[in-house]
């Protein structure tokens, strides 16, 4: 008789990386499938009947979960949210619930409602539980720190998901990363030796994804795909001859470390390969802070030539930023947007230094006691730190408000755009299925031209088209990409400006209260609670007013505000009533 296995991937918040408001314009539901978990369904013996959910594309019922035998689920710590419904949804239909992932290896100790956590990395951890579970036997923590040999990883089942429902596909060529710095939990989970696939291995997934029918964006989701070199030079001509063999079905993006721009053999394979963008961990343009977090890869070149190295080999570089590291100074915002605008960077992904769990960060703010909280994963949205930073908390959270709004004002990421545009060679490749991007070109010409930027999107085709007509597919994408990030900028200053409003407003009824001459305490506490049920009344137009999609940022503010001003008034009435006897 067979096991039945229900695979959860729990919901990812919306934020800068989801993509969500772009990939609408192609017809798709989600980013890209939960790889981790298809791999995982893979590892599975032939007696286990797999089902997978995605709950960023379907939704969760109870039926789903009362027809398995067993849930297993993983996830990243932005997910938490939708993680933690799950399991108690899992807990009160009696399911067991198997988690593992890079949430639960770095949190299980706080996890509840969990059966069984499966850690680490599924090909040393996983047979165990199999067998101890087919035995009845199963214990609640599997965990090793050996970093398994990934050459008999087994081809991820993409069949369990249908692939046209994404954006992208995705594949994994390596794990680990050489580099070693503060803030980063890739090296503490992989190691800082790089293990790949063979080249032979990673050709046969690639035609497993191809068979899927897909055609598009192929995402190679290494931390550091140029970790090993060596192995990399090895794999690029077979990409090479595979692609070309199938007329380039596949655009390919990647993470990199910029010491990339250092090789041009490597980037010359790899825009043979049909890379067309690259991912780097920039950072910040300040060598201090860059010293301090062991960023030292960084410090070996000047970044703004690498990045325009790059780009001008034929890559379009997206780059990750952060403020908030102790040797940021003063005009951190400012040089941040400048940097920017200079590297033409398009998709500049900035956020508040996190202190994640088991990182040399965390370690040392620990020693330091300056960590608050636990992290939310969250860099971009959560508008809160996890840290006591040296600057000024509140100036930081100002300051990143403002460089998001900057960088995101639309006249500055086209001029960005079209900086990238003109930098880019003519484009050798016309992928196959290109033809969705005319059915893009349309959608967005109806939404973006008349929109409050349309002149300045209509000034970015029209330039970027007389520019460099051959890259048709990176200006819509790029055009596309924006709306996606001038609404996530506009919906989440919107929520933050709604939770600075429910203080004010709490203080306007702590100062009607101090200034009100009581004569007569059911007249005054009438008064005062008419003047509540205005504030209220006013509060839920204003959280009606927020993107349907961001009111999960508020939520906690508004129950406070509901609370806070019910306490304040009953304080008012307890201090009358004791001064009146």
């Amino acid at each position: 008789m067979k096991i039945k296995v229900l695979l959860l991937y729990p919901e990812i918040p919306i934020t800068y990386w989801s993509f969500k408001y772009g990939i609408a314009f192609v017809g798709k539901k989600g980013y890209f499938p939960p790889l981790g978990l298809l791999t995982i369904a893979a590892m599975l013996p032939d007696d286990y009947e797999v089902k997978l959910i995605d709950m960023n594309i379907s939704k969760l019922n109870e039926d789903d979960i009362l027809d398995s035998d067993i849930v297993f689920i993983s996830s990243m710590i932005i997910q938490k949210k939708s993680f933690d419904e799950a399991v108690r949804m899992c807990n009160r239909l009696g399911k067991p619930i198997v988690a593992g992932g890079p949430y639960a290896t770095s949190t299980y100790k706080k996890i509840e409602g969990i059966d069984h956590f499966v850690l680490n990395e599924a090909e040393t951890t996983l047979p165990a539980f199999l067998s101890d579970f087919r035995c009845g036997k199963a214990k609640r923590i599997y965990t090793d720190a050996t970093k398994p040999d990934i050459t008999s990883t087994p081809v991820p089942r993409f069949d369990l998901t249908n692939m046209n429902q994404y954006a992208a596909i995705c594949l994994q060529f390596s794990r680990g990363c050489p580099f070693n710095c503060e803030f980063c939990d890739i090296t503490e989970m992989f190691g800082r030796k790089t293990r790949t696939k063979s080249k032979e291995q990673f050709i046969k997934e690639m035609n497993c994804a191809y068979n899927t029918g897909f055609r598009g964006c192929l995402f190679i989701v290494d931390d550091n795909f140029i970790g090993n070199k060596k192995n990399v030079k090895m794999l690029l001509p077979a990409i090479i001859k595979w692609q070309r063999e199938r007329r380039y079905p596949f655009s390919l993006i990647t993470q990199t470390s910029i010491d990339l721009a250092q090789d041009e053999e490597l980037m010359n394979m790899m825009i043979d390969a049909g890379f067309d963008s690259v991912f780097l961990g920039i950072e910040t343009p300040v060598k201090e802070s860059l010293k301090l977090t062991k960023k030292n890869q960084n410090l070996k070149s000047d970044m703004l030539e690498s990045i325009i190295t790059i780009q001008k080999k034929g890559m379009e570089v997206m780059g990750g930023f952060i403020i908030g590291f102790d040797n940021d100074p003063d005009n951190i915002f400012d040089l941040q947007i400048d940097f920017i605008q200079k590297a033409g960077i398009p998709s500049a992904m900035t956020g508040i230094l996190m202190a994640l769990p088991n990182t040399q960060l965390y370690r040392r703010l620990k020693s330091e006691d300056r960590i608050i909280e636990d992290s939310s994963g969250n860099n971009t949205h959560h508008m809160q730190i996890n840290f006591q930073p040296k600057m000024d908390m509140e100036s930081l959270l100002i300051g990143y408000k403002y460089l998001i709004s900057e960088i995101y004002k639309p006249e500055k990421y086209f001029e960005r755009c079209l900086t990238l545009i003109k930098r880019l060679p003519v484009s050798k490749f016309s992928y196959i299925g290109s033809w969705r991007y005319v059915r893009a070109l349309l959608l967005s010409m109806i939404r973006q031209s008349f929109s409050n930027y349309g002149y300045h999107y209509l000034k970015f085709i029209t330039k970027g088209m007389l520019t460099n007509p051959r890259h048709f597919t990176t200006i819509i994408r790029l055009a596309i990409f924006g709306h996606h990030y001038f609404t996530i900028t506009r919906e989440l200053l919107t929520a933050d400006s709604f939770k600075n409003h429910l203080d004010e407003l709490t203080q306007s009824l702590r100062d009607r209260m101090a200034g009100m001459s009581v004569s007569n305490f059911d007249d005054a506490l009438k008064k005062i609670q008419s003047f509540r049920n205005i504030l209220v009344a006013q509060v839920q137009n204003e959280y009606f007013s927020i993107h349907k999609d961001f009111r999960m940022l508020v939520e906690d503010s508004l129950k406070y505000f509901h609370k806070i001003t019910e306490e304040v008034i009953s304080e008012w009435e307890n201090t009358w009533c004791a001064s009146d006897l």
